[in-house]
């Protein structure tokens, strides 16, 4: 919990948008409660084996927090944790998790194939992160278009006034920065 809370001041812009994990202020962190939130994931990591959920989602947050910058994040661990919350959990959206770090870890085409096979599954159908992670991998990808239409759709599918905007205005910019490539 106070590894999570620790990123709470920089989850928020000055309008109330939200800022993504990649894009926030990193000194903005609590560093108090990173220290805190490792030292209870050590102790938990002493009591029991193997990790549960609770500790497995823990040592992600720590993989986060101790990255001074985003590129000092610690992917491959990221998706191993994944691996392993996966196979206790069984939950879909644990996977689109897992599909995020793959991307970071090893690409966007390699995560892309295991999104798309994501959003075959029912329980995803309507869940508006889908499509924003399928988009997301699109730009990494270059395929614009293709991204533009997946963030209109996950706009679609939120209640989330703020994340509809952040939405929408990534769709916007997907459009603009075609029109330029044409």
């Amino acid at each position: 919990m106070e590894l999570q809370a620790s990123r709470s001041s920089a989850r928020v812009g000055a309008r109330g948008e939200p800022i993504l994990l990649l894009d926030q202020d990193r000194s903005k962190w609590d560093r108090l409660l990173i220290t805190r939130g490792l030292g209870a994931l050590h102790r938990a990591q002493t009591l029991a084996q193997p990790s549960g959920p609770y500790t497995l989602q823990a040592s992600i947050a720590a993989c986060h927090a101790v990255a001074l910058r985003p590129e000092q994040t610690n992917w491959t661990r990221i998706v191993a944790l994944y691996d392993a919350l996966v196979e206790l959990t069984g939950s879909p959206v644990v996977e689109l998790n897992r599909a995020v770090a793959v991307s970071m870890a090893y690409g966007p085409e390699e995560a892309l194939s295991l999104v798309d096979e994501l959003a075959q599954d029912p329980a995803l159908r309507d869940y508006h992160l889908v499509p924003a992670v399928r988009a997301d991998l699109l730009i990494k990808l270059g395929r614009r278009g293709e991204a533009r239409t997946e963030l209109e759709k996950a706009a679609a599918l939120t209640t989330n006034s703020r994340e509809k905007e952040l939405l929408l205005a990534r769709a916007a910019s997907c459009a603009m920065q075609q029109g330029i490539a044409n």
